[in-house]
């Protein structure tokens, strides 16, 4: 991964995850009631996907989709004064994210592989077109790894909606990110140990 998209991988995470955390949890010791602060815990992803629309003058289905999801969980905690519903809308985003992951398998080309082409160097990403086109092995790692990486974020939704709605409110955007977390790299510890026995990690590592 180039210098680059390590900085902008590091950013998006920030605005996704630490930044929303970080003002939630210092806004309840501030002693600021749980729906303001998981309102103002909202500021920053709507401030990096208001950044991206600014400079590409376009906005992606993605986009659109956290948009609209974030604009309906507002209407909801406005009329209800439910700070859970804005907790429960973080399903709506990592669902979306799964159901996206599993359609990609329908296409012909697995939403992972486009990720890993973009995260590396221009000739490993050429390398990667090639193993698609011509391995069946590299073919059945990605298809799979996709399918596991959209069995964790869908099994997330369904999770983050029971933690929304069971558990005490200031523990829940904690407990939220730690599952998806613990979700995500049981996910990948599947992925690495099926590309270990395959063969598949070593096409990628181009020692085959």
């Amino acid at each position: 991964m180039t210098r680059d998209r390590r900085s902008g991988a590091f950013a998006a995470l920030a605005l996704d995850v630490v930044i929303p955390l970080a003002v939630f949890y210092l806004a309840r010791a501030a002693g600021v009631n749980q729906w303001l602060a998981l309102l103002l815990a909202a500021v920053a992803p709507a401030a990096g996907i208001g950044w991206t629309w600014a400079r590409q003058r376009r906005l992606d289905p993605t986009a659109v989709f956290v948009i609209t999801s974030m604009a309906l969980s507002l209407l909801v905690a406005l009329v209800t004064g439910d700070a859970r519903a804005l907790l429960a809308r973080e399903s709506w985003l990592t669902g979306a994210v799964g159901l996206w992951i599993l359609g990609s398998l329908a296409t012909g080309r697995p939403f992972l592989l486009d990720v890993a082409e973009k995260v590396s160097p221009p000739a490993a990403a050429r390398r990667f077109e090639r193993l698609w086109a011509d391995d069946p092995v590299f073919r059945r790692w990605i298809v799979l790894a996709s399918a596991a990486w959209s069995a964790a974020f869908l099994l997330d939704a369904v999770i983050r909606v029971v933690l929304a709605y069971t558990i005490d409110v200031d523990s829940v955007p904690v407990a939220g990110t730690v599952t998806l977390v613990v979700l995500v790299v049981v996910a990948q510890g599947v992925v690495m140990v099926h590309g270990r026995r395959s063969g598949a990690l070593a096409l990628v590592r181009g020692q085959h």
